[in-house]
């Protein structure tokens, strides 16, 4: 992860160990699968049938009406 961070953001591991936090981490996880996501969907390998169109449009009036 620390060799990871270092690219992304152009710190020696270091300056991670003295700055850095588990928010960090967090945010870099999440940045690196939507990245993923995005490379996927463009070479047609998501999977939308993982998503249940009707169950999600449950779970948001489900939100909208509380």
């Amino acid at each position: 992860m620390l060799d990871t961070m270092g690219q992304r953001y152009s710190k020696l591991p270091s300056e991670l160990f003295a700055d850095a936090d588990t928010f960090d981490l967090m945010v870099m996880e999440v940045a690196l699968k939507y990245q993923k996501y995005l490379s996927d969907k463009a070479n047609g390998k998501v999977d939308n049938s993982m998503f249940d169109q009707d169950e999600l449009l449950d779970r948001l009036e489900k939100v909208r009406n509380g």
